[in-house]
Parts: structure tokens; sequence; C-alpha cells
């Protein structure tokens, strides 16, 4: 343990949490968590505004948007569309935030990671990077083959990962040992926490040791930091929690 402390620019909000806030005053909603120290965001549905709006919104609360979540659908429907829309808001990341629960096989997962390559080519060639985002199941074990695996054998220029902490411990991962194994393939985490009974928790409220693993973020690749609470009682009260959980963080 130092006094390292993640630097004041790569502290963000995943717009998930934020959601129901959002849907009543999308660029009000983004002004307040500027207002909180928050610098980026992550988009996470568009609630009837298009791309541009969003990115006038971002731009006028002086927040930089640095990924979009974008379904594993699009990418076989439009996927040109897609990757302009997060260029449009100024984001460097498309991600992908699940895979279909048909393809939660071995088969599948190879299906996804085909997939995934001939997007993140196109994302390449866009001057954008393809992530994806996991949910605890991704880390299952089928016929002796760890499903998160599969994806992580895909060439490292065409796919990163945005990696949601929370699910990868409670999917019997260690996001340090991730991030040592597999050096420069996580630009971007989901800081969420977990309470004791394995709920969600705001950050730093919870049971997981972000400082031993932010002590290998570097190895990893890290570069933001985003806030995720998946069902706060209190969006703001979370929103602020979260924030002086991070920004109190020393690692």
């Amino acid at each position: 343990m130092t006094d390292r402390t993640i630097p004041a620019d790569g502290i963000g909000m995943h717009l998930y949490t934020m959601r129901d806030v959002l849907a009543e005053d999308y660029p009000g909603t983004l002004k307040r968590l500027a207002g909180i120290g928050y610098r980026t965001v992550g988009v996470s549905g568009r609630f009837g505004h298009s791309a541009p709006e969003i990115r006038g919104f971002a731009d006028d609360a002086g927040l930089s948007i640095v990924l979009e979540h974008v379904g594993y659908a699009r990418m076989s429907d439009d996927w040109a569309g897609a990757l302009a829309d997060v260029q449009t808001l100024g984001a460097q990341w498309a991600v992908v935030p699940s895979i279909p629960s048909e393809l939660h096989s071995v088969e599948g997962f190879k299906t996804a990671a085909a997939a995934f390559t001939e997007a993140g080519k196109a994302a390449r060639d866009a001057g954008l990077k393809l992530l994806f985002h996991n949910h605890g199941r991704d880390f299952d074990e089928v016929d002796g083959q760890v499903l998160y695996d599969i994806l992580l054998d895909v060439d490292p220029e065409l796919l990163g990962f945005e990696l949601d902490l929370y699910w990868a411990v409670d999917g019997g991962h260690d996001p340090a040992k991730l991030f040592q194994e597999h050096p420069g393939r996580f630009p971007a985490l989901h800081v969420k926490d977990m309470a004791e009974d394995g709920s969600w928790e705001d950050v730093g409220a919870g049971k997981l040791d972000f400082g031993a693993m932010f002590a290998h973020a570097e190895s990893g690749g890290v570069e933001q930091y985003l806030v995720e609470h998946d069902k706060p009682t209190d969006a703001w009260h979370s929103a602020e929690r979260s924030y002086r959980g991070l920004t109190e963080l020393r690692y």
C-alpha cells in the first residue's frame, strides 16, 4: 500500500447508475455529476436523445464521454452506424455489455469471439477500440473451459475489456491476477462494490479490496475507473458517496 491515488481525470460514472434521473433530466444530471467532481462518463441508454444531443449535454457540463454500451446484436445490424455514433459522442471505446444467454456455452463463446474479431477490425479502422463488459456467469467453467478465457484469446489489438470488478469477483476471479496475467487488456473498469450479503454497495462501503486490485491496475492498462451501482436506493447519494470512496482511496 502506498499513497497513490486515482488520477482525477480517470474517475467517471457509468450512467446506468443514474438511469432514473437521466430519464427526467439528462443535461441536468450530467451537470450535477460534474459538480460532484466526476470528469468522465460511460453512456448506457440515450433516453430519447440522439448522439449529437448527448455530446452537447456532456460538452456543456464539462464532461468527457469515454465509451458507449452497444448491444451485441448491433455488431451484425448497422455496426458502422453504431461506431459512427461512438465517434460523434467523442468516445474511444464501443462496449458490448453482454453476450446473449443462448450463447453461454463453449461453442457460443467461440461464435462470439469470431464476431468480436470482425467487429474489432471495423472499430480499429474507425479509430476506435471494441471492449467487452463481463457479468459473473461469463467466468463459468463449461466442459473444462472458462468461457471468459475464450474471449481473452482474441487478438488484443481487436478486443479489450471493460472489467466489472464486482462481477469478476462474483464469478470467482481476482481482478489483480487478471491485470497481471493479461497486461494492457483492461482500459476501463466498472468500480462496483459488494455488500456483506453479496448485493451491490457504494464504492468504499463494501467488502471488495480495491486497493489490492488497483495496485496492479497499471499492468492491466487501466485508464478509466467508472463508478457503477446496479440498484441504488438514492442515485445521488450513491454517486456522491462512491466519488468520495474513489478519491479517498490510497493504494
